[in-house]
């Protein structure tokens, strides 16, 4: 085994240590911003620091603290100091984290901070034991299952989630070649707008959104509001027991990575067996490299399916080239799309 040498230097610094090891600082003030609406509240305009303060009742003692915080993160812009400041948002708090922004983010990062921030406190119990760290631990009851049983939860879990992966989605509308295919089907399509932005962006494309009996109604409307009912259509799917329908491409937006090895595969062979012929599989998810040493998102979303479920993981493109090969397609392709995230295509 090759030693490394460890001797004091002074062209060494302990600075990104402490950046990390104290990230949570950084995390929580963003988060709790975007829990009292900041963001939101600014809008558009230039508030006076008394103003943000007295319309999101901060407390004067830290007050000014959190808000230039924010603008040290570069979070918030400010003009003056003091009480005299005023605060802005910058451009890409403007732009995602406004609830009346159609763009708007803040909806998966305020579960984050409500689901994800206590739980990811036990991360080494999990290292330990291989067991989720969230609801089940302590309810017995699987966060999904209470999260199905109530509706209005339901559809602003599913919300969140389609503002997560909207920019990924139009990415994939224009980077994909889609001309050579008719029908598209979306496992697990959620609140259905892989399929709405698709249809969109392409009109030759026919397209359906599945999921269980519950998101079904939420998806409807939301194809509805966006006046696409011609061109995608809503199904039910238990896609863990069922068959999948037959199409030209069968997609997966953050659906493989829940899943152990086993079911991952199980998944993967159902979708070869489900395309046409010259059909294709695409999966969006974080891609891990296949080096492993760049995407650290990746990596730590597969720690995350650690923290929430039984046995999921992320996976390189490599694994998935392995996975999908084995299952019978002939290829496999990797696309990236925004900041961490990539689709993984499998040619049948």
């Amino acid at each position: 085994m090759e030693s490394v040498a460890l001797t004091p230097t002074t062209d060494v610094s302990p600075a990104r240590i402490l950046e990390t090891g104290m990230g949570f600082f950084a995390t929580k003030t963003l988060l709790a911003a975007i829990k009292l609406n900041l963001f939101t509240e600014l809008d558009g305009h230039s508030l006076p620091a008394e103003e943000v303060i007295t319309r999101l009742a901060l407390h004067r003692r830290s007050a000014l603290d959190f808000l230039d915080a924010l603008v040290s993160l570069g979070f918030l812009r400010r003009e003056g100091n003091d009480r005299s400041a005023r605060y802005a948002n910058t451009r890409e708090t403007y732009a995602f984290l406004r609830k009346n922004s159609p763009d708007y983010i803040g909806g998966i990062l305020e579960m984050a901070n409500d689901r994800l921030y206590p739980f990811w406190g036990t991360l080494e119990e999990a290292l330990h034991t291989g067991r989720p760290q969230n609801e089940v631990k302590s309810s017995g009851r699987p966060f999904f299952e209470a999260l199905y049983a109530d509706p209005a939860r339901l559809q602003q879990f599913l919300e969140a989630m389609a503002g997560l992966q909207l920019a990924n989605f139009r990415a994939l509308s224009e980077v994909f070649d889609f001309s050579p295919y008719r029908t598209l089907c979306d496992i697990g399509g959620a609140n259905g707008m892989l399929s709405i932005t698709l249809a969109g962006k392409h009109p030759h494309l026919r397209c359906q959104s599945l999921d269980l009996p519950e998101v079904e109604p939420i998806a409807r409307q939301t194809i509805e509001k966006h006046g696409l009912t011609d061109r995608v259509r809503t199904g039910r799917l238990n896609f863990m027991d069922q068959d999948f329908p037959t199409a030209d491409l069968i997609t997966m937006g953050n659906i493989l990575h829940d899943w152990d090895l086993p079911q991952k595969r199980m998944l993967i062979d159902k979708a070869y067996r489900a395309l046409s012929p010259d059909g294709a599989l695409i999966v969006i998810e974080n891609i891990i490299d296949d080096e492993r040493r760049a995407n650290a998102f990746g990596l730590m979303m597969s720690l995350n399916m650690l923290i929430e479920t039984e046995g999921g993981f992320d996976y390189s493109h490599e694994d998935f080239h392995n996975w999908a090969t084995e299952a019978g397609f002939r290829t496999t392709a990797k696309v990236p799309l925004t900041g961490p995230a990539s689709a993984v295509i499998a040619f049948k």
